[in-house]
């Protein structure tokens, strides 16, 4: 795992699971689960032309650029050239029109962001978030390389950071799901209490490997974020297509009431009664805030939102949000 195109920053990432073990596949993510998943990606499209029905379309137009141009040559202009492409200070120096050429990229990279922290490992309905964000990643990762685009990607938990750099290649492609299944066996209960990555840590990183022309989707919960998250995703967003998969759980839309919750961070435990007015309304303000806040970058920054939930199947949901599937 650790070479020139997957780098581990900081911390170590496990062996996987023994052959043979047996896993909740609501709670952790096997390797040959994600692989799986390949056939059914190829329902989805990340292509600039959307569905009228897709959230990655704006009021008129896509906001997805898709691939750039790459400037090819200066020529004389010929009467079947389309008069746009006249470069009118060639023109004007030489006293004969000129054409400039352009030729579509072949492909454009793209970066799939994964968050793998123990915000993520909760679920009240179906699975938990990261399994939802790791089963969405995947999807998009096969259908952006069956596309014919560069693939590679960051996935972060509490302690690890591993960076797969866009390639063109099923190797690279196996890179970022092997990378997405160690960061999620890190996950469980007992785990030790440790400072977690930061979001905007990630985002920096994402920066520097994207500063330009790439397609950038990030799967998160968009645990603690403040202005900094959001300068850096303005800033992502003015130089690359930018997509925020938002994975929430049912239980952050409506906190119920009249529930009594013991939490814990591996050392200290609380009791937490939802039957308690004030701390019910705190509670449903905290995470109605944090949603409202992300949702809000989409109208503020013009970078469109999907919202996905740990309570529906990853697939049926992303093709509804992209216009595929029944709404």
């Amino acid at each position: 795992m650790f070479d020139r195109a997957a780098r581990i920053r900081t911390g170590t990432l496990p062996a996987l699971p023994p052959a043979g073990a047996e896993t909740d596949p609501r709670v952790h993510v096997e390797l040959a689960h994600l692989r799986k998943l390949e056939g059914r990606a190829r329902t989805l499209s990340f292509l600039p032309r959307q569905p009228a029905g897709s959230a990655l379309n704006g009021r008129h137009a896509s906001r997805m650029r898709g691939r750039g141009l790459n400037f090819e040559e200066l020529r004389d202009y010929l009467p079947s050239d389309d008069i746009r492409s006249i470069d009118w200070k060639v023109t004007a120096r030489t006293g004969r029109p000129h054409v400039r050429v352009f030729t579509e990229e072949r492909d454009r990279p793209t970066l799939i962001v994964v968050d793998q922290r123990m915000s993520m490992f909760f679920g009240s309905v179906l699975n938990m978030k990261s399994v939802t964000a790791a089963e969405c990643a995947a999807l998009a990762a096969f259908r952006i390389l069956d596309q014919g685009d560069r693939v590679g990607g960051i996935v972060f938990g509490d302690e690890t950071l591993a960076e797969i750099r866009p390639q063109r290649s099923r190797a690279a492609l196996d890179r970022l799901l092997l990378a997405i299944t160690r960061a999620n066996a890190l996950l469980r209960a007992d785990a030790p209490k440790v400072a977690p990555v930061g979001l905007n840590d990630v985002l920096q990183a994402v920066g520097r490997i994207a500063p330009r022309n790439h397609l950038i989707l990030v799967f998160s919960d968009f645990d603690v974020i403040d202005e900094l998250t959001q300068k850096l995703v303005n800033a992502l967003s003015r130089q690359n297509d930018l997509i925020l998969g938002l994975v929430t759980d049912p239980i952050a839309d409506d906190v119920p009431e009249g529930l009594k919750l013991v939490i814990s961070d591996g050392e200290l435990q609380a009791e937490i009664d939802t039957g308690n007015t004030t701390v019910h309304r705190d509670l449903r303000e905290m995470s109605r805030g944090r949603l409202a806040e992300v949702l809000d970058w989409q109208r503020r920054y013009r970078v469109p939102v999907l919202p996905l939930s740990a309570a529906e199947d990853s697939l049926t949901q992303m093709k509804r949000l992209m216009g595929l599937g029944p709404r």
